[in-house]
């Protein structure tokens, strides 16, 4: 896929407009890519800053390889390897606007909170919300993104730079000040502005 010919940080920035889709045994889901955060091996806040370990494995894999982690001992987070192999770079999909079996992504977010019922700016604006609505679980991790259930399509049109926010990254404490994140201005599903 072309769009694996680039550099990490403009990868990051071009995948916002794709669908990212998953489609299994209990339907399909797709949402649009609207925000996302880089992560480059010298860039302290990457899991794979020190070095290659199993947990890290796959994003020192061929570009495009899934990488699923959990965080704080209960949420997961899906991202895509970016370099070649051996350079441990990928790119965090931080959050989605959904556009196809929203019902579905709904009952798998509502089996995971307290509450009965959700909008659908709730389903899929953060790293943790996306993977539950998407059913995305750990066995995927060291999938690729262009030979199973995952799927990313290019937009029809990309987004054009005046409609992209260039920021910090949010919820890490080591290289906060980089400018890595991604995200479409002015779209309601981003996590948080």
């Amino acid at each position: 896929m072309e769009i694996f010919n680039l550099d990490t940080l403009t990868i990051a920035k071009n995948l916002l407009g794709y669908s990212f889709i998953h489609e299994n045994d209990e339907g399909k889901t797709t949402g649009i890519i609207v925000e996302t955060e880089a992560y480059l091996q010298n860039d302290p806040a990457c899991h794979a800053y020190r070095k290659k370990s199993l947990r890290n494995a796959p994003m020192f894999g061929k570009a495009g390889t899934i990488y699923v982690y959990q965080i704080y001992g209960m949420h997961f987070c899906v991202n895509i390897s970016t370099n070649q192999e051996d350079i441990g770079e990928a790119v965090l999909i931080r959050a989605l606007e959904p556009t196809e079996g929203l019902a579905l992504m709904e009952e798998r977010r509502l089996k995971k909170s307290k509450l009965n019922q959700m909008k659908p700016k709730d389903l899929c604006s953060g790293p943790g919300k996306l993977v539950q609505a998407m059913g995305i679980h750990k066995g995927m991790n060291d999938w690729h993104i262009l030979d199973s259930e995952l799927k990313i399509i290019p937009p029809k049109i990309q987004i054009s730079d005046n409609e992209i926010v260039t920021t910090t990254r949010i919820g890490i404490t080591q290289g906060v000040d980089l400018p890595y994140r991604f995200y479409m201005k002015g779209n309601k599903f981003v996590s948080r502005f």
